[in-house]
């Protein structure tokens, strides 16, 4: 077996994990999105919603602001200038991967 050197990109781990990256997903089409829609869109528990926006928020690839509305919270999501571009170079270096593979 012979040793072929590929030039494979990392894989950003953060945002392959896939319910991250669906949110990131999400949020890269809309300017802004509250939990509430992105509960509904994505199918995830509040908890587990939660926790991956709150990681998300962290690696300051997504803004959150939490405010109230009456007595209510409101949080609402935007992806950052960082999260954008992460979200590209992702994109790109997964393209890449998967253009390396043999058909």
């Amino acid at each position: 077996m012979s040793s072929v050197a590929l030039d494979i990109p990392q894989i950003d781990a953060l945002l392959h994990e896939p319910a991250r990256l669906r949110l990131m997903a999400f949020l890269a089409v809309v300017k802004r999105a509250d939990f509430t829609y992105l509960l509904k869109l994505s199918e995830m528990s509040k908890g587990n919603l939660s926790v991956q926006m709150n990681r998300l928020g962290d690696a300051r690839l997504v803004k959150i602001e939490k405010s109230f509305e009456g007595n209510r919270p409101r949080t609402i999501y935007q992806l950052t200038a960082q999260g954008r571009n992460a979200l590209r170079a992702y994109k790109k270096n997964m393209t890449a991967i998967l253009a390396a593979l043999p058909d």
